[in-house]
């Protein structure tokens, strides 16, 4: 391929970041199995330390597998670089160990997967780290709660578990208002039907063991540095922006420039907290990466029929999917995810609590559990299970009220996905 042309997506999703094996001539990316890296010399092992070269030190700061599938994921978000941790929770820390101090405030919209909601409302009390929630059907909610502590935004582009569709330019418009990055997690999405850097943001993050991997064997967590923001301002962002002890003075922006941020990331959060994706994991994510354009389009195609299916069902009482006419983020959908609105969507019974708990044990082909972006179709009753810890006016403020199901379609015969609902539903 000549050098003038750009890659499409799906031959990115296959070549990006790899070239075959130069001692073994292996053409899959090798499992590099190893816990630290022989140095040429001194001044070669001085140079890594320092920071005035890049190469490997030891498996929890980088490792040749996990490089293949960081380049890899920040091609195809068109973004700068990206470091691959051990889940999508480790990879939520680490951007908010770089950016916060203790006092400091995020917003962060209410529509997120419950785990997230409780990270951010829970755990990260003990860093005295604040989140201040707004919500993705009132835009004005996320500009009435910047403050002068205010450091960063946080939404979802498809929300987990409602399939809300955020309006990301709107949003990126008061974070750049406000001086501070929009974050977005394109989990559910996945880069292959949206494309944040497209629309504003500055910071993507990525549950990896979701639609990236989509085989459901692997747990891991990626962050994309777009390189657009601007981490100069003194005082705000001192990881970035003010000389770092540990590397003799170095101010990691001045060096590092638009990829400044994921080196911090990376050699302050991942050196240091040491949530590292096990080289083992990272080649089954390459894996998955290779076929899921492919996957991406069933799981939408399939995730329609269904919704379309579900709507007209007598004991359904509403379904929440941005691909469906009528849909109050279906015009979204069109705008940011054009290619199809993704496999995960809530729907409602209306026999409640009861009639949730009831369709998901008798459910033969789906599977019940804990997860989405597997080609298998899953399900799951979220008040009961992802969503507990959380209150009523939490679940039902995430999309996870009494009556509302979860299902993550996969990549079966629409037909079969359908006939397990009709069997299961007509028990209830």
């Amino acid at each position: 391929m000549s050098d003038s042309r750009e890659p499409g997506f799906s031959t990115l999703a296959v070549h990006a970041g790899a070239q075959p094996d130069p001692s073994t001539g292996a053409r899959a990316t090798p499992i590099y199995q190893t816990t630290s890296f022989v140095f040429d010399d001194v001044e070669h092992a001085a140079s890594l330390f320092g920071l005035q070269a890049f190469g490997n030190i030891y498996t929890r700061i980088g490792n040749p597998t996990c490089a293949v599938l960081e380049e890899r994921i920040a091609a195809l978000e068109g973004g700068t670089a990206a470091l691959a941790v051990a889940s999508g929770h480790a990879a939520e820390h680490l951007i908010f160990h770089t950016l916060l101090s203790p006092g400091d405030e995020f917003i962060a919209a209410r529509q997120l997967y419950g785990g997230s909601v409780n990270q951010f409302g829970e755990a990260y009390k003990k860093f005295d780290w604040n989140v201040v929630w707004a919500d993705i059907d009132d835009i004005s909610s996320f500009e009435n709660a910047v403050s002068d502590r205010t450091k960063a935004i946080f939404v979802e582009s498809l929300a987990n578990p409602g399939g809300g569709v955020t309006d990301m330019e709107a949003i990126a418009a008061i974070a750049k208002k406000a001086g501070v990055p929009l974050i977005v997690d394109n989990t559910m999405a996945t880069p292959y039907l949206c494309k944040p850097f497209e629309h504003g943001a500055d910071i993507v993050v990525h549950s990896a063991t979701k639609f990236i991997g989509g085989q459901g064997n692997s747990i891991g967590g990626v962050i994309v540095d777009g390189g657009t923001f601007d981490w100069s301002e003194p005082g705000k962002y001192p990881s970035l922006s003010e000389p770092c002890a540990s590397y003799q003075g170095m101010v990691l922006y001045e060096t590092f420039g638009n990829f400044a941020f994921a080196i911090a990331c990376r050699v302050l959060g991942l050196r240091d907290l040491g949530p590292a994706l096990s080289p083992f994991n990272a080649f089954l994510l390459l894996n998955g990466v290779e076929t899921m354009p492919l996957r991406m389009q069933r799981h939408s195609d399939n995730a329609q029929e269904v919704a379309e299916y579900l709507a007209g069902h007598d004991k359904v009482d509403w379904v929440s999917y941005a691909g469906l006419k009528g849909d109050k983020y279906n015009a979204l959908a069109q705008k940011y995810c054009p290619k199809g609105a993704g496999a995960v969507f809530t729907f409602g019974l209306k026999g409640g609590f009861d009639a949730g708990v009831a369709l998901v044990s008798n459910v033969e082909m789906f599977s019940h559990l804990a997860n989405i972006g597997d080609t298998r179709s899953l399900i799951i009753h979220p008040a009961s299970t992802t969503h507990r810890q959380l209150t009523d006016e939490q679940k039902v403020s995430a999309g996870a009220g009494p009556e509302v199901v979860r299902l993550s379609v996969g990549i079966e015969d629409a037909a079969d996905i359908i006939a397990d609902l009709e069997q299961a539903l007509a028990k209830l």
